[in-house]
């Protein structure tokens, strides 16, 4: 089974997206939309980038040219 997107409510007029894995580890959430057709845009975006994103690692310092 893939992973899927859980749309919420966040507060009265807000709403989030979280992906979660199939075994149910969150993966990620989104930031606060203020409507229902922002936050399926969102995960729109989410599902044509995820896939062909490229990875930058920020984990280690930068090095410096000799």
């Amino acid at each position: 089974m893939a992973g899927r997107f859980e749309i919420l409510r966040d507060g009265e007029n807000g709403y989030r997206f979280r992906l979660t894995a199939a075994d149910g580890t969150l993966v990620a959430e989104s930031p606060r939309f203020n409507h229902l057709k922002a936050v399926v845009a969102g995960i729109n975006a989410v599902r044509e980038n995820a896939a062909t994103g490229i990875v930058v690692d920020h984990s280690q310092p930068a090095r410096r040219a000799a």
